[in-house]
């Protein structure tokens, strides 16, 4: 049985890739002997392309490079000169930070959404997933829809059974793709200046937008992962003690790779008495924890509650960020700062603000740092796709309980509208009955089922400045309308809630109204960049 669909290229297309990829058939590679801006830029088209980044980079990129010259290189044979000056500092020096200084860019294929979230977890690594929104997810890989097929739960009794509804499940999403997209073109206006192509892009994206909530949480999707040795070491260690198989799989995969590149930054991570026991550790202490809240509350129902609730602030968040944004300016210790502030009048305060915050000709025209002095914590009860996208944002603390249908899905409006509810409504059931068919045996893989739409409580805790950041792009009018919902409700809370009223006013670019087409602007504004090029 085949986990991963190897990639096969002709011997032209291989002489042209061995230089500059880790190997030409699995489904994770490092790139090397690339510009850094072609790295980049491989990884920014990968995110809204169905392709693999090899293909992508004989297709889109090759012929814009002079390759000539490398032809005598093989990037899968290792770097042996750079492990042995790696090795030396490490001798001599035995500093950890030095595995700061060497990075790689890793492309991640074929790895389901659970797996993604494992991936993306670490704050200080960059990574670019590929969007839901500009891909139709019924394209075949190897002639099979492309969701992961777990070897344990194929090589027992319900293989044949997860195949079967997971298949199911994609010709449903197909079928709805067609449907709903054919219901917002015949219900759309559509201006005069605006293409065909231009037309037909935005009502598809809005299309797949609506539907993507019956894909399962086994959907494959492409990962590129930029980051330090040090941050990959990181990431490697918790993949190696994490429950799900597909993880650990993965991390060998990923070592194997990373290995030809800084090899001499990754060598404790599988070392019995160094990495071994740090992934024990964090095992052991997962499974301990897990198994003292289950006995202490896992027979108790949840309370019913709203999608967004801010369970926790600061009254005096906003004091205490007038005395921080004070305090380089001052030579008065915080504390006297902080009484100072307290007194002054209202009046006093807002030109405080203003004098820092200023005119914010955009969203990127953010404050400084004195914002980071009081935050909120918000309870998140939203569908999984929605989480997708939050999860991103990793300059904050985001947790989250486990995938499952017991909280309900979403049935998004545009679906009921376009009289497809019953077909939605009939694959969420596949989907649960399916997930609850695989629980017993498969704790860890059932999740694989959940499709999208389902429930998902998680809680973010972020800081103002941060706050300014994901609520003002996440409230732009091309975004999801399940994230926008989310982002927008949290805004609310942080002024009314909260009370924070002027750090609220300071989020200058939030977005209340979404246009009927989200992706429409960008569409035209990609045409006109198009046209001058």
């Amino acid at each position: 049985m085949t986990v991963y669909i190897p990639e096969v290229f002709t011997e032209d297309e291989a002489a042209v890739l061995r230089p500059y990829f880790s190997n030409l058939d699995g489904p994770v590679f490092a790139l090397v002997n690339l510009p850094e801006v072609v790295k980049g830029a491989l990884f920014a088209r990968y995110s809204r392309s169905p392709k693999s980044l090899r293909r992508l980079f004989l297709d889109e990129f090759v012929q814009d490079l002079d390759v000539s010259g490398d032809r005598s290189v093989d990037a899968s044979v290792g770097l042996d000169k750079a492990e042995r000056l790696y090795d030396k500092v490490f001798l001599e020096y035995g500093d950890d930070s030095v595995a700061q200084l060497g990075a790689v860019h890793l492309a991640c294929e074929q790895a389901s959404n659970l797996l993604t979230k494992i991936l993306e977890w670490g704050r200080l690594m960059s990574y670019l997933e590929q969007s839901t929104r500009y891909i139709n997810y019924d394209a075949r890989l190897g002639g099979r829809y492309r969701y992961f097929r777990d070897p344990e739960i194929l090589s027992g009794p319900f293989g044949t059974r997860y195949v079967g509804d997971l298949d199911r499940l994609y010709d449903s999403y197909s079928s709805l793709v067609g449907l709903v997209t054919e219901h917002i073109r015949a219900t759309t206006p559509r201006s005069i200046k605006d293409s065909d192509f231009v037309f037909h892009q935005a009502t598809r994206a809005k299309g797949l937008d609506a539907v993507r909530g019956v894909l399962p949480a086994a959907a494959l999707s492409n990962v590129g992962i930029f980051g330090s040795g040090q941050g990959y070491e990181a990431l490697l260690l918790r993949m190696r003690a994490h429950p799900l198989p597909e993880a650990r799989h993965y991390a060998d995969l990923m070592l194997t790779e990373l290995r030809k590149v800084i090899p001499s930054f990754l060598k404790r991570v599988d070392l019995a008495d160094r990495g071994g026991r740090w992934s024990d550790y964090l095992a052991e202490r997962q499974d301990s924890t897990m198994t003292a809240v289950d006995d202490l509350f896992g027979a108790i129902e949840p309370d019913s509650s709203e999608e967004v609730v801010l369970v926790d602030f600061d009254p005096d968040g906003e004091n205490k960020v007038l005395a921080a944004l004070c305090y380089p300016h001052s030579h008065l210790p915080e504390g006297q700062l902080l009484t100072q502030v307290s007194k002054l009048s209202d009046t006093q305060k807002a030109e405080l603000f203003e004098s820092y915050v200023g005119v914010r000709e955009n969203r990127r025209h953010k404050p400084g740092r004195a914002f980071e002095r009081t935050g909120y914590r918000f309870d998140v009860l939203g569908d999984y796709g929605a989480f997708r996208d939050l999860q991103r944002h990793r300059m904050l603390t985001i947790e989250w309980q486990r995938l499952s249908p017991d909280h309900g899905f979403v049935l998004p409006d545009l679906v009921e509208a376009a009289g497809c509810a019953p077909m939605f409504t009939e694959a969420m059931d596949r989907s649960r009955e399916l997930y609850e068919a695989l629980r017993p045996d498969y704790p860890e893989q059932a999740p694989y089922a959940i499709s999208m739409a389902y429930r998902l409580r998680y809680v973010m805790q972020f800081n103002a400045r941060e706050a300014m950041h994901m609520l003002e792009l996440r409230t732009a009018p091309q975004g999801h309308p399940s994230y926008r919902r989310v982002a927008l409700e949290m805004y609310r809370q942080i002024g009314e809630v909260a009370g924070h009223k002027a750090l609220a006013q300071a989020m200058t670019h939030i977005t209340s109204e979404a246009p009927e087409l989200e992706r429409l602007d960008s569409e035209r504004r990609a045409e006109e960049r198009r046209s001058k090029g």
